[in-house]
């Protein structure tokens, strides 16, 4: 360990960077003697046969590319502020809502959550004409994000000559930057129209790689009957894996649930009690109320499964060889003790010892006598899942209506269904999957990931980035008089509650009350429990609400502070988060403040770091610090005298030594 403490990087995570590391790492030989640089020539000769030496070939370009490439590679030194008021269970939630530029956003979050995202979903300016193209600035970026918050009614005209390009030079770097933070058996799924379907396809394929191509949904959303030539009455959702590879090799498959099982199994349940075991009654009851279900019904989609036995609801099925071909062999009835006839393609089982086995698990159903050709017993609990299509149908109008309801007022425009984003996270997530939106509107996502979670009874977390663009200023550039009524309808939402007039501010709200409606449903569900049912518990409906901004402290040069200067304005809580935003912490940590020897700390997550910012630190404080074997810590600098300075590295290092781990120190 350093007998100095080293000063904290106000950086983000370096990409370029930390790939040449890599090549360097594999590839030790390439490294120019002196300078340090990559030697290309001699990487060429090193990859032989694998380099690509053909003059022509395609590529997917437009005007700003490389200015695009560049903006994913820039640093960002700005910070996350946490606004305790604006949020619910700060104390105790996992989930995290942060007002930015998704594009700085990003950046700050590749140290703590790079690899650990199973899936974004984004809904991003689909390019009509209409819609605001962010502005991403080279020089300044916090200057020219509280910019773009105030001026996000501006629109890219299709008569500019860049209206393509500009959206994507947007995108692009997003999209770079997105992908750093997927977990390897992570997804991600981008909403998006007919403008920019084709060229979104092209720069995924490229980010992704298009062997990570996993397929281009088609969201229809209901007819529309004002169109000249066709009705476009749909969407697309394109998905890429962040790698396929990964997939293959742990077996990995996506799944959705069928919809409509749980009224089935309620009325099985029902006749069960009702007819005391009578399956043969129960079969029949189960038919007629498959009958009487309107066609609409999903669970109407299911009634092939009407058989019943003690082990629950099944379907007849085949039973012989998929294709024909299959093994023919002799298998006695039950009964008769005679063979039963053979199927035509064979039986689906490849020796008689296995279809014995099968028939000794009682998953065979023979006829009256020999003369029929049996059926294998396919249980509807063992078959709840299914491929997911790649179109979805639903009427968008239904989503709109339901936000609507629950805002008191139609206050977002064509906002994304709940329940649809619900269904794409089934597809690949488990109980405890980190799922991230960075164009996140009307915070559609937020509501999907705490409904599956009271489905299911998960801990999903998600992290939601939204611009707040300002309502007024929206309102004063809007000419579409349904859009203005929309948006004067937001701004009193606003007003009823004394919140900034941003976009965020509304998302805000349809959390919370989406939050407590869920609540309010799992509550009074509980009330109606019969004897011995568990249960359900209320998920987390609560969120951090962290705002984008400069950083806390001044004078920064090459990402290394070099004066101690804290802003004015800024608090300790500012200063412990630019910390874990920096260090690469999970901004969900809980916190506690507590004392060392009388002297205030800020421990965060049991120890994993401990902020120290008050005057009166002592050696003795910095010996008992030590012996809590945190893994960080954090000093303000202007705290330290020059003795105390001069032994905490050594504290520190003796501490490491006795524990076998590494403290960390910084200071800033």
């Amino acid at each position: 360990m350093e007998t100095e403490i080293e000063k904290m990087s106000l950086e983000s995570k370096d990409l370029v960077a930390e790939r040449i590391e890599q090549m360097k790492a594999l590839f030790p030989e390439i490294i120019t003697e002196g300078e340090g640089s990559i030697d290309f020539e001699r990487l060429r000769l090193i990859l032989g046969d694998e380099v690509d030496e053909g003059q022509e070939r395609y590529a997917f370009t437009w005007p700003g590319k490389a200015d695009a490439i560049r903006q994913a590679q820039i640093p960002s030194t700005a910070t996350l502020r946490p606004d305790k008021e604006s949020s619910v269970d700060w104390d105790t939630t996992e989930n995290l809502y942060i007002e930015g530029d998704n594009l700085e956003v990003l950046k700050l979050l590749q140290r703590g959550y790079h690899g650990k995202v199973k899936m974004i979903y984004i809904d991003p300016p689909y390019n009509t004409g209409h819609d605001f193209v962010y502005k991403d600035s080279f020089q300044d970026s916090i200057e020219n994000y509280k910019e773009q918050a105030g001026l996000s009614g501006q629109s890219n005209a299709d008569t500019s000559g860049r209206y393509h390009s500009d959206w994507l030079s947007m995108m692009y770097p997003r999209l770079r930057l997105a992908r750093e933070l997927v977990a390897m058996d992570g997804a991600v799924f981008i909403s998006i129209d007919e403008a920019e379907i084709a060229n979104l396809r092209e720069i995924g394929d490229e980010v992704f790689g298009p062997q990570n191509f996993i397929a281009q949904m088609i969201w229809s959303g209901g007819r529309k009957n004002d169109s000249k030539y066709i009705s476009v009455s749909h969407e697309y959702v394109l998905c890429y894996a962040k790698s396929v590879d990964y997939l293959v090799e742990h077996g990995i498959r996506w799944r959705k649930e069928k919809q409509g099982l749980q009224p089935i199994y309620a009325e099985y349940e029902r006749l069960l009690e009702l007819y005391d075991k009578d399956y043969s009654r129960i079969k029949e009851g189960l038919k007629s109320w498959y009958k009487a279900l309107p066609d609409a019904s999903p669970s109407k989609a299911h009634k092939h499964y009407s058989s019943v036995d003690a082990k629950g609801i099944y379907f007849p099925d085949n039973i012989s060889w998929p294709g024909g071909g299959g093994p023919k062999y002799e298998v006695l009835h039950p009964v008769t003790h005679k063979p039963v006839a053979v199927p035509t393609r064979g039986w689906l089982f490849g020796t008689p010892e296995r279809m014995q086995e099968i028939i000794d698990q009682g998953l065979v159903e023979f006829g009256e006598d020999e003369t029929k050709v049996p059926c294998y017993k396919r249980y509807l609990k063992d078959t709840e899942t299914e491929v997911p299509y790649s179109v979805i149908y639903k009427d968008g109008r239904a989503a709109s209506k339901r936000l609507a309801a629950l805002m008191g007022n139609k206050v977002f425009d064509n906002p994304k269904d709940e329940e649809i984003i619900a269904e794409l996270i089934s597809y690949i997530d488990t109980q405890d999957s980190l799922i991230m939106d960075f164009f996140s509107g009307s915070g559609t996502t937020a509501h999907s990931v705490m409904m599956r979670n009271a489905i299911d009874g998960g801990r999903r977390r998600f992290v939601l980035v939204q611009l707040p663009e300002n309502l007024k200023l929206n309102l004063e550039k809007t000419t579409k008089q349904s859009s203005r009524k929309v948006l004067e309808d937001a701004i009193k939402l606003c007003d009823e509650d004394g919140v900034p007039y941003t976009i965020c501010s509304i998302a805000e709200k349809r959390i919370r009350r989406a939050g407590q409606k869920i609540k309010a449903e799992i509550e009074e569900g509980n009330k109606q429990l019969k004897l011995g049912e568990e249960p359900k518990k209320v998920p987390d409906i609560g969120f951090r609400v962290l705002k984008l901004d400069s950083s806390n402290f001044d004078k920064v040069e090459g990402g290394v502070l070099i004066e101690s200067i804290v802003k004015a304005g800024r608090t300790y809580e500012d200063i412990i988060f630019e910390m874990m935003v920096k260090w690469g912490l999970d901004l969900s940590l809980p916190m506690e403040e507590t004392e060392v020897l009388g002297y205030p700390i800020t421990s965060i997550a049991a120890d994993e770091l401990i902020c120290c910012m008050d005057e009166g630190l002592t050696i003795d404080v910095l010996e008992a610090i030590a012996e809590l074997e945190p893994k960080r810590v954090f000093f303000l600098d202007s705290i330290l005298t020059d003795t105390v300075k001069l032994n905490a590295a050594q504290i520190f290092k003796r501490a490491s030594e006795r524990a076998g781990i590494e403290i960390e120190l910084r200071t800033v």
